[in-house]
């Protein structure tokens, strides 16, 4: 459901926030006591979001707290991956001998000195939501369950396609030329038109996800294409595995009941595909994979093969 989502993100935050990677940035940023802050309020509500979801038709208001430490989620990973990639650039022009390049990024948004005020803002500002709506949700009586592994899925599996546009400093021209080559049009001159794919690749940390976002939720994306999915991939997902994802997007506006999921893995091949036919066959669609690893190049032609059913331009 929607509040086992929830909990997914938040575990899945609380995994970057723990990784020696971020820990080592915070510090550079001067934000590492905010943030640890965060994580120890983030780890206390992380353990009651599943009694939550037994108890939103129970308790009036648990299904806006819920909603609301979603929100705070996904805002405080729009400003990690956004800080998490000025530190990137700072990094490679510190390593650049070119004088000029030094010169420019001093005058530009990307320089740490102006970068850093804002950064702390932010994260401090999210912190502090954090605590009022924790602080709320003590009068539901809550309880902390445990989990057991099998029921975490993987950070890998957890992105989401949420953006908040106005914290994404320097990537408007990536933008516009993906959505240029989006609406293009991709003919092999007679007449037939294959699926037309483009790959953003870069070393992690760069911000190729929040630049998927940023296109998937441009409006004009609204406007050409009558279906969107958002698909995270783990390293482990096979063909089989990804189709499911894509049937489950479609299923349903947000996140996919588990019980829908449950029904789809029990499909054998053939009704399986006739679900994948059904859904996309003639429509005009956008399909975002993200977080791919796998470079297994048959792996993905195949999986090409079996989408290749939509309308011209998807």
């Amino acid at each position: 459901m929607a509040e086992s989502f929830v909990f997914n993100i938040a575990d899945s935050l609380l995994g970057k926030l723990a990784s020696y990677a971020y820990q080592e940035v915070s510090r550079a940023y001067g934000v590492y006591d905010d943030l640890q802050q965060f994580k120890e309020t983030l780890s206390i509500v992380t353990g009651v979001l599943l009694d939550a979801e037994y108890k939103k038709g129970q308790k009036h208001g648990v299904r806006e707290w819920l909603r609301q430490i979603q929100n705070i989620c996904y805002d405080a990973e729009d400003v990690l991956d956004g800080f998490e990639f000025q530190h990137k650039r700072k990094q490679a022009v510190q390593t650049s001998n070119n004088t000029r390049t030094k010169v420019g990024h001093f005058f530009s948004s990307s320089n740490p000195i102006v970068v850093r005020p804002m950064t702390a803002h932010q994260i401090k500002e999210i912190r502090e939501r954090l605590d009022k709506v924790a602080a709320d949700g003590i009068k539901f009586g809550l309880t902390n369950i445990d989990v057991g592994p099998e029921l975490v899925l993987q950070r890998s599996e957890l992105t989401h396609s949420h953006v908040n546009a106005s914290d994404v400093i320097g990537r408007k021209n990536d933008k516009e030329d993906i959505i240029k080559l989006l609406m293009q049009p991709h003919s092999h001159g007679d007449g037939d038109q294959s699926l037309c794919v483009i790959p953003i690749v870069g070393i992690g940390g760069l911000g190729k996800t929040t630049l998927a976002k940023l296109v998937y939720n441009d409006k004009r994306m609204d406007e050409l294409f009558q279906l969107k999915m958002w698909v995270s991939i783990s390293n482990n997902s096979d063909t089989w595995h990804i189709i499911i994802k894509i049937i489950n997007s479609l299923s349903a506006f947000g996140p996919p009941s588990v019980a829908y999921q449950e029904n789809v893995n029990n499909l054998d091949t053939e009704l399986l595909l006739s679900r994948l036919r059904h859904k996309l066959s003639g429509q005009k669609f956008l399909l975002v994979l993200d977080d791919i690893w796998n470079a297994d190049r048959a792996k993905w032609i195949e999986l090409i093969d079996l989408i290749n059913i939509g309308a011209t331009g998807s």
